[in-house]
């Protein structure tokens, strides 16, 4: 009896041991702004409604500016000032506005391959996040993509991934959009297997370009994401940007068997005209994960009222 009560207290250690702590945490999502001068004061006053929020970080998925203002080096250096007025950390992945559509402007008309090695050198040029309390982050630097970021929350894993709207560069630049999705995918299957492997509750990926859309430039990252979905145990949460509407729901359909993937839940942010931000939650225990989301003017005003996908 008492050989197997010692044995019962020692398998019960071991469950203990080797179960993922709970945790809760919150961070900031946004995007797709500011577009104009008009919109900036309003992003700066959001940028103070988050710093007086308790939140891991902020996440900005791209495009700080609109299709039309010229790609300036002034203008990407103020932004870069503006995400240093954050007390907590600061993530950004780029947007269309900010590289591909470069070449495109009315006026001002840049290279977009070189206005990405100038967003490069100016936000993923170091080994921790921006912000004035900075996170350690890994990056794809031995590939050429600085902007792929991975970081750890608690026990929660986030990556970021440089897919621009609204079609991942394929129509301008067949041969830049081929070798930068193969990186992100390679990006992608790695902070799969890395929640797996060290059994993860949640994987958060990060990027531009809405999935959503239909466009052909995203068909295999779309497959891909339901294929290592479908094999990941835990959750995920997909943020993006680029068409301007708040959504939380869960639309990744399997290509094959048309089947809706249930683990993978899809948020995304607010956009211009609409200068606000996202208050996720992310609640984790006996090894599951989930995910709140609220408008953050909602929380600075004291509002609260999670949605759930």
């Amino acid at each position: 009896m008492l050989l197997r009560h010692l044995l019962s207290v020692l398998m019960l250690t071991i469950a203990l041991c080797g179960a993922t702590p709970a945790a809760q945490f919150s961070f900031a999502a946004f995007g797709d702004t500011p577009y104009s001068r008009e919109e900036e004061p309003q992003f700066i006053t959001m940028m103070a409604e988050m710093n007086h929020q308790r939140v891991a970080f902020a996440l900005h998925v791209g495009d700080f500016k609109d299709s039309q203002t010229a790609c300036s080096d002034e203008l990407f250096k103020q932004r870069r000032e503006w995400f240093g007025l954050a007390h907590h950390a600061f993530f950004y992945t780029p947007g269309d506005n900010e590289w591909t559509d470069c070449g495109r402007t009315s006026w001002g008309r840049r290279d977009p391959l070189e206005r990405l090695a100038k967003l490069r050198e100016l936000f993923f040029s170091q080994d921790t996040s921006l912000g004035q309390r900075s996170l350690r982050v890994e990056r794809q630097a031995a590939r050429g993509y600085p902007e792929h970021m991975r970081w750890m929350v608690e026990n929660v894993l986030f990556a970021t991934l440089n897919i621009p709207g609204p079609d991942n560069h394929l129509k301008d630049m067949p041969e830049e959009s081929k070798a930068r999705t193969a990186a992100l995918l390679q990006w992608m299957r790695e902070s799969f297997r890395i929640a797996a492997e060290r059994k993860l509750p949640a994987l958060v990926l990060a990027m531009q370009g809405n999935l959503w859309t239909g466009n052909r430039g995203y068909a295999e990252i779309v497959a891909v994401l339901a294929e290592e979905a479908q094999r990941y145990p835990g959750e995920v949460l997909v943020i993006h940007g680029d068409t301007h509407w708040f959504r939380f729901d869960r639309p990744l359909i399997d290509p094959r068997s048309r089947r809706r993937i249930e683990n993978v839940t899809r948020l995304e942010v607010y956009g211009s005209p609409f200068v606000n931000w996202i208050y996720v939650t992310v609640n984790t225990d006996s090894g599951r994960a989930q995910f709140a989301a609220i408008p953050g003017s909602q929380v600075a005003a004291g509002q609260r009222s999670d949605a759930k996908p």
